[in-house]
């Protein structure tokens, strides 16, 4: 596996990209994983998770793109300031420059690309279905506050289902309170009204971030690796 960082300009703002590419020619499907909050670090590089999630993707096979969308803060800001400020169209400006970049690369079959986020990267993953129709599949990790906007002027990612054109993975704990199970059957019945082809998986014994090893108190780790499965399921199904 060769790990990268290429920097590229978001509306005047530089975002560092940060590249997996798995070993043999390709080219390969692709997967654009969109980050979760990393409390108390800086960016990606001090990310444990997402850098173990990226690896962990890129060693079956798949080309990696995570876009450092806090990019348009100073990376010393509190991140309860970038959650705030956060905007969709923001957001968005990131996901199309990643798209864009992963697309042009030779070693990325660019008919093959899925977009796959935790927590905050699970909203950012749904976000992303909607406005980006070349994406072949959405997989969401309790992603929350889906059916709440952000930035003056968006509409709620929710409110957008009616655009998603791939599948949706839907991966939940049923005791997480963002999403809550009642938010969790929100979103499915968004889906199914919309046509969505979805499939959603509900864990027992698990609450938010269950897959996240680096905070122990939520870490479930029956749950985790057989979501992981799962996730690399779809993957091949799909991609």
């Amino acid at each position: 596996m060769q790990k990268t960082i290429e920097t590229i300009d978001v509306n005047g703002s530089s975002m560092e990209v940060f590249l997996f590419r798995p070993d043999g020619e390709g080219p390969h499907a692709a997967v654009l994983l969109a980050q979760h909050i990393p409390m108390g670090h800086a960016g990606i590089e001090n990310d444990e998770f997402t850098l173990n999630a990226a690896e962990r993707i890129a060693d079956k096979g798949y080309f990696v793109a995570v876009p450092f969308i806090f990019h348009w803060w100073p990376k010393d800001a509190e991140m309860d300031i970038k959650r705030e400020e956060s905007r969709d169209d923001w957001t968005l400006a990131d996901l199309h420059a990643a798209f864009d970049l992963m697309s042009r690369r030779d070693d990325v079959d660019n008919k093959r690309i899925g977009i796959v986020g935790h927590c905050w990267g699970g909203r950012v993953a749904w976000l992303g279905a909607c406005h980006i129709p070349d994406f072949r599949l959405c997989v969401m990790f309790y992603g929350g506050n889906i059916k709440t906007p952000r930035g003056e002027g968006n509409p709620a990612p929710m409110d957008m289902v009616g655009q998603i054109t791939c599948p949706v993975i839907g991966i939940f704990g049923n005791e997480d309170q963002n999403p809550s199970p009642e938010d969790v059957d929100d979103l499915d019945k968004a889906l199914s009204n919309a046509g969505v082809f979805h499939v959603f998986h509900r864990y027992d014994g698990a609450g938010h971030a269950f897959q996240c090893f680096t905070m122990p108190e939520r870490y479930r780790e029956e749950q985790s690796e057989d979501a992981w499965g799962k996730l690399f399921g779809y993957l091949e199904q799909y991609l």
